[in-house]
């Protein structure tokens, strides 16, 4: 026996080995033109797992205090050994796994992957989703410098926009009135704890949910082969759709690492709560829509607050989204209005960052 039949054998004896590979030996993916949109889902889980090891690498010198954060992000930067192209990594994947999760999504709305059965696996992708956002924004102000500071700032306000219970969120956030050291420890804890556990959670249920009900191929791909049988298409996940993913994460991660070491990610100068909110103050660019819009709105519509107004629309179509399997309509004139509806939102989000980020 070989050493590797060995360990198999091993691991077969303490922990069911065979039987846990069992579903991954005999789950299969569509096989059809459109088939390099599965790839996104596996990318942006690849991007968390770089989040994870780089984050608890930067954890071991960071310091979650209005003293000491900006200087021990710092010293990571300036003086241990490769903490820059860690903190630049950390940083990038972060950006990028948000990017590859809106691309992930709405491949599968273009796809109509969230059709019955799969409409749960469309509502925990969401919550994921979400709490990606969390993540970006609970640790953009850790390194406790000027934009972030002012960016969170600006960021919890338009949360204390939300009516009745508005200033209540922006307290909790906050820890008090205004961004302060309570803050910056009150976003490390979402940051390493309480949105990791959730994410954890979440990610669980909606890769048992994959698993359980695969992955689903276009209405007009299913139609094809309800036609023609003979044209169906599948490969096997293990090992021949894993091993095409993992060339994909691959060139993602030599993607990561030419970004990192190309464009290092800046420190800034210190963040001065009594100094003035520099000119032109923006949000990281998957807030940006959103945050232009606010701006473009006007202050009153028919004697009511606009901003007021624009977040609650947020909100609104954030809750249609998420609901988006329960709510469409039934037949071809549903999906018309779901695909035109995802045209409109994508290029809608896409106009309005390029058009933030251009804007003085």
């Amino acid at each position: 026996m070989t050493p590797v039949a060995h360990v198999q054998k091993w691991l077969d004896e303490r922990f069911g080995w065979e039987e846990l590979l069992a579903p991954l030996r005999h789950k299969v993916v569509p096989q059809h033109r459109l088939s390099y949109w599965y790839f996104l889902g596996g990318m942006t889980l690849f991007l968390f797992g770089v989040q994870v090891i780089t984050g608890i690498l930067l954890l071991l010198y960071y310091r979650p205090s209005a003293s000491e954060a900006f200087e021990s992000v710092q010293y990571i930067t300036t003086q241990v050994q490769f903490g820059w192209l860690i903190r630049s990594v950390h940083s990038w994947s972060a950006n990028l796994m948000i990017l590859m999760a809106f691309a992930h999504m709405f491949s599968v709305l273009f796809l109509r992957s969230y059709r019955k059965p799969r409409e749960l696996t469309w509502v925990t992708g969401m919550v994921l989703l979400f709490l990606a956002l969390g993540f970006g924004f609970s640790g953009y102000l850790l390194p406790w410098n000027t934009l972030s500071f002012f960016a969170t700032k600006v960021g919890t306000e338009v949360a204390g926009q939300v009516p009745v219970v508005g200033r209540w969120i922006m307290i909790f956030l906050r820890g008090s009135e205004d961004v302060t050291g309570a803050t910056l420890t009150r976003f490390f804890g979402f940051h390493v704890a309480v949105l990791p556990g959730l994410i954890t959670v979440f990610l669980g249920l909606h890769v048992a949910l994959i698993q359980r009900f695969g992955m689903s191929a276009p209405p007009s791909v299913e139609a094809q082969w309800q036609q023609n049988p003979a044209s169906k298409k599948e490969v096997r996940f293990f090992p021949n759709f894993l091993l095409r993913e993992l060339m994909a994460w691959y060139i993602a991660l030599g993607l990561l690492g030419a970004l990192a070491a190309l464009s290092p990610w800046g420190i800034g100068a210190k963040a001065d709560p009594f100094a003035p909110a520099p000119a032109g103050i923006k949000p990281e660019w998957y807030f940006l829509a959103q945050f232009q819009t606010l701006k473009l709105i006007p202050s009153k519509i028919l004697g009511l607050d606009g901003e007021v107004l624009g977040v609650l629309a947020f909100g609104f179509a954030g809750a249609i989204w998420l609901l988006l399997p329960f709510l469409e309509p039934k037949g071809k004139n549903g999906a018309r209005l779901v695909t035109g509806l995802g045209i409109f939102a994508l290029a809608y989000m896409v106009a309005l960052t390029i058009y933030g980020h251009l804007a003085k």
